[in-house]
Formats: C-alpha cells, sequence, structure tokens
C-alpha cells in the first residue's frame, strides 16, 4: 500500500524538514507485520514529494496471530486484502514513521509545523463503498477531490466495479499534521471492521487527541467515531465529549443525538442520551430470541453462529435449558466467548450445559441432531445467494430441530440510518440484506418445503412505512 504527499511550497523540501526525514536516503521502520519505507520520488526546491510504503508480510499476519490453534481453517486469514489495501496498518505507519510531524514539532525549523501549505496526497487501493462515501469524509474538510474506481477485474468487464479506488487529495492551505491527522483517523473508518489491533479506551483518547480540532465539527462525526471505535462502550462517551467539544466551539449546545444504532423504544429515540443507550438493537434480538425459546419450552438449544456468546449467556440463565451447543466457523470467536463466558470458571455442572465447537451451518454435521430448538441470529445475511440452499438443508432438512429462530436487519427500515447511502449495506460482510416481503417469501418457502409452519415478527420500534429494523421467523415444526 502507498501514500505520497507532495508540496509546491518554496523551497517545497522544506517537506523533508516536516517529516523529519532526509530526501537523500530511503529510511525504514519496523512496524507490525511488515515494515514502512519513506522515500522521495522527486525532492526539488519547487516540487518535493515523500512516499510512504507499507510492506506488509502475509505470512506473519498468520504466523504471528495470537489466536488459538487451528484458527487457519478459516480461508480468509490466508486470502484477504490486508498486504495490499490501505488499512489501519497504513494509520500506524503513519503514527510510527511521521510520528514528530503528527506531533506539530520540528526541532530544525521550529515555525515551520505551523505553515499553511499547498499539499497534494494520493491514497492508493482505498476501500470504500462509493466515491461518494470518500467525498463525505474528505469534503468537508476543504479538500479537493479525484477519486479513481478500479474494476474487480479489466478483463472482465461485466463483473463490474470494486471496492478499490485511488483517492487524490488537494488543499491550497492547509498545515501538514492537518493532512495526516486527517489521513489517521479516516483511512481505518474505511476499514470495513478490519483493524488489526484490539480496540480499547486507548484508541478512543487516540482519536480525540487526533481529531479535536476537525472531527466535533464534521457533520458525519457520528459516522465516523462509530466505524473508528466499533463498540458502543467507546463510542458512547466519545461522542458525548465530541459533542462538548462543539457546543465549546459554537457557545450554543447542539441537540443530543442518540447514541446507539437503534433504541428499544421509538420514545427513546429522540430521548437524552443516558435513555437512549440502555438497550441498543442487538440486545433487543438477543432478548427477544431468548425469550421466544423460554416460551417454546425447549431444554436443548443450538445458538448457531453463536459468535462471542451473547444469546448463549441469556440462554445459560434459563434453568429450564439442560443443555446449549454454541458453534461458530471462527476459532476467534470461539475463543471470544470462551474468555466472555469464563468457562474456566464454570461449576462443573454448569459446564455440562455448554458445547463450544468449531463448525459451519452449510455443511452437514451429525452433532446438530436431536436439539429441540436453534437460534440463528444474523447470521444468513453472511452467506452467499448460492449458499442459502446449503444452509437450508443443513438445518431444516438434517438437523431438524423442533424450532428454528431466524433473524435478519429488514432492508426497508435502512433509509432511516443516515450514515448510510443509498445501496448501502450495515455491515461490511453482508451479502445482501432483505426487505419484509423478500424475507417473507424467503420463510414460507422454506417452511412449505420442510414440514414447518412459520410466524414473522418485526424487531424493535415500528413505523407505518418502513417496518422495524430488524425481523424475526420463528419456524416450528407443523
Amino acid at each position: 500500500m502507498l501514500l505520497t504527499i507532495t508540496t509546491t511550497h518554496q523551497p517545497a523540501t522544506d517537506l523533508g524538514y516536516l517529516l523529519h526525514k532526509n530526501p537523500a536516503r530511503l529510511q525504514s521502520v519496523d512496524i507490525a507485520y511488515g515494515q514502512a519505507h519513506v522515500f522521495y520520488p522527486e525532492a526539488t526546491a519547487e516540487r518535493c514529494t515523500a512516499a510512504l510504503l507499507l510492506d506488509i508480510d502475509p505470512i506473519a499476519l498468520v504466523r504471528n496471530h495470537r489466536g488459538p490453534a487451528g484458527e487457519g481453517f478459516a480461508l480468509e486469514q490466508y486470502v484477504n486484502d490486508r498486504p495490499y489495501a490501505a488499512s489501519s496498518f497504513l494509520s500506524t505507519a503513519l503514527a510510527k514513521a511521521f510520528n514528530t510531524a503528527m506531533n506539530g514539532t520540528c526541532k530544525d525549523r521550529p515555525e515551520l509545523p505551523d505553515v499553511l501549505l499547498p499539499l497534494e496526497a494520493t491514497v492508493a487501493a482505498l476501500p470504500a463503498t462509493s466515491a461518494e462515501q470518500l467525498q463525505r469524509l474528505f469534503a468537508p474538510l476543504g479538500y479537493e477531490m479525484e477519486v479513481e474506481e478500479h474494476p474487480l477485474d479489466p478483463t472482465v468487464s461485466q463483473w463490474g466495479a470494486s471496492r478499490y479506488h485511488t483517492l487524490h487529495l488537494r488543499h491550497p492551505a492547509l498545515r501538514l499534521r492537518d493532512l495526516l491527522s486527517h489521513l489517521y483517523v479516516l483511512i481505518p473508518v474505511l476499514d470495513r471492521g478490519d483493524k488489526h489491533y484490539w480496540i480499547s479506551q486507548d484508541e478512543a483518547e487516540k482519536l480525540l487527541r487526533r481529531g479535536a480540532e476537525w472531527l466535533p465539527g464534521h457533520p458525519d462525526r457520528e459516522f465516523i467515531t462509530r466505524r473508528y471505535l466499533r463498540f458502543a462502550e467507546f463510542v458512547n462517551p466519545t461522542l458525548r465529549r465530541l459533542l462538548a467539544l462543539d457546543a465549546e466551539a459554537s457557545d450554543d449546545a447542539p441537540e443530543l443525538e442518540p447514541l446507539v444504532e437503534v433504541t428499544a423504544t421509538a420514545e427513546a429515540a429522540t430521548a437524552p442520551v443516558e435513555t437512549a443507550a440502555k438497550q441498543n438493537l442487538h440486545d433487543l434480538r438477543l432478548d427477544r430470541v431468548a425469550d421466544e425459546i423460554r416460551q417454546l419450552g425447549a431444554k436443548r438449544v443450538l445458538d448457531l453462529g453463536c459468535g462471542e456468546g451473547k444469546l448463549t449467556r441469556r440462554l445459560l440463565k434459563n434453568s429450564q435449558i439442560e443443555h446449549v451447543l454454541a458453534m461458530d466457523v471462527s476459532w476467534r470467536e470461539l475463543e471470544r466467548a470462551q474468555q466472555r463466558l469464563h468457562v474456566a470458571e464454570m461449576p462443573p455442572r454448569q459446564r455440562e450445559r455448554l458445547t463450544l465447537t468449531q463448525g459451519s451451518v452449510l455443511y452437514h454435521d451429525p452433532r446438530l441432531a436431536g436439539y429441540d430448538a436453534a437460534a440463528v441470529v444474523e447470521v444468513i445475511e453472511h452467506l452467499d445467494d448460492s449458499r442459502l440452499a446449503a444452509f437450508e438443508e443443513v438445518v431444516f432438512a438434517r438437523a431438524r430441530p423442533g424450532a428454528v429462530l431466524v433473524t435478519t436487519p429488514n432492508a426497508d427500515y435502512n433509509q432511516r440510518y443516515e450514515s448510510l447511502s443509498a445501496g448501502d449495506f450495515r455491515h461490511h460482510d453482508h451479502r445482501f440484506e432483505w426487505t419484509r416481503a423478500q424475507f417473507t417469501a424467503w420463510a414460507e418457502g422454506v417452511a412449505a418445503r420442510h414440514g414447518y409452519r412459520v410466524r414473522l415478527e418485526p424487531l424493535g420500534p415500528e413505523e407505518a412505512e418502513v417496518g422495524a429494523p430488524s425481523q424475526l421467523a420463528v419456524f416450528e415444526v407443523g
């Protein structure tokens, strides 16, 4: 992955002082899983360009991974865009290679960091849902932009465009440290949930430190904060601090925005932050599914696509449930589930009620037979359309539990999310999102083919035109 920064400030070689990197020689620094190389393709008094080339070792990404043995079962570990596309690795390299410039210090020329420079920057292979998404992020910061969209395969035109773009930015008068802070924050925002390091409170502090001067007034500050920090426990407090900074800057406190994906009631959606944060949509889904399973009287339950075990935790609190088999394709998620459920500290009788296992809903697994109910929460939209028939065969024909509960997003509701452009999905790994009519047609077809009856329910606050944000199908053996 490659980033170039160019200036025509006179003398242009002042860029070398600012970056603390000598234009006359190649300089390299070690980063996680590779090296970052800084060099100057051109360095004259009239024009100077600094290049940051990131060389990621794809073997080291897997070999040095700290997840449990066996996680390499997931093909994505070996076939991915990590070594080639701009990502959080590039932000890490920026902070390490250009730390002095990002902090606005220059020992030899202390006045230089505050000079407004004509700057150009080019980022190659930047993932984005569209050129419009890049425009939304960078244009409010005063950049002129050109975006090159890359085809999925230049030799097969009918495959259409890929999600990768080359971004060219130009600003007539900007401090270098501002450009670097914009790139440092916004590149991981486009990283589609694949940050290579653990997100903690430290990341929230970094976001506030690097974005304090520009992020509070950015029209997409909420989208940026959510995508950068991912988890509500860090997003919500950070947004409150950004709102406070914006209020201080404008001397006019803004109306508080809801800080969760969606709230449990329509009234809460416009309530103060403390009320709105009580229950987000994901918790509402899990509580509803757990309650439905309780009402069904199920004693043996499958949690298919269990992730880090949030539903499993709820199921284990139900004393009528004798056993839960929680399955996920990712060993990383299973390790998190084991930690968050405190499996190692469970009393023996409680431990006997739980099986955590790796597996896929796309392949027949005899261990799944003989259960009273199966929960498939926000899983099917991660499957390719062509694999839905395999999912149907595995769950409804082979495992054939007494009841199957399936939840999936309601695409009709997506227009209510201001952070989504037309055609965007709620998560980067979604292969599709169904409208209410599409989900109904699929569910009724599955029920008819396999001898189940089906009941469809909204999940979340319901609106007349678009329905609820999520939808639930409860299949019961007819």
